[in-house]
């Protein structure tokens, strides 16, 4: 039986699926950014890369939290 994924990494396949990059390299690029507040990340993704607000939510949510060791 394979668990159910839960919190922001259960976003990951419809992000890769819309916006035709995969995850790491949407992470690459939070982490690459001068911007480190988790809402001016969301939107930065917004605007610059057109992710709806759920998707960069889940997108800076996981990122962040491996920065911290969580």
């Amino acid at each position: 039986m394979t668990a159910t994924v839960k919190g922001p990494a259960s976003y990951f396949p419809s992000i890769e699926k819309k916006y035709g990059r995969p995850v790491p390299e949407w992470k690459d690029l939070i982490r690459s950014s001068p911007l480190t507040k988790h809402m001016e990340l969301v939107n930065w993704l917004k605007a610059e890369h057109g992710l709806g607000h759920g998707h960069a939510n889940a997108l800076v949510a996981h990122t962040l939290a491996e920065r911290c060791g969580n």
